[in-house]
């Protein structure tokens, strides 16, 4: 099982995509890959395109889940910026549930 998500500084842009492997739907992520790009929305990237499709056949993903739209910021809670804090760098996702919040392009 794969599973897809997209994160950018706002709900148009997407500037990170990160794609988890798991045994079956509900078992823990056993392998997870990020990619960036600032530039070019990676959604659109064809060379980020290809390694992600890469990605999921060398780990024999037979079924995967895409998150609809862009699901929150690039930056990690505990790794970008404090547990607990909101991200300093995307103003738009202050305040905001990165689920519910559901904007699709």
């Amino acid at each position: 099982m794969g599973t897809v998500a997209f994160y950018g500084p706002d709900n148009r842009h997407a500037s990170k995509v990160v794609v988890g492997i798991a045994a079956r739907p509900g078992a823990k992520v056993s392998e997870l890959k990020r990619w960036f790009e600032n530039r070019l929305d990676v959604r659109r990237d064809p060379q980020i395109g290809r390694e992600v499709t890469a990605f999921l056949r060398a780990h024999r993903v037979r079924n995967v889940a895409v998150a609809e739209g862009i699901i929150g910021c690039p930056h990690e809670e505990g790794v970008d910026y404090p547990e607990g804090a909101e991200c300093p760098e995307c103003p738009f996702w202050r305040g905001k549930d990165r689920f519910e919040h559901a904007v699709p392009e």
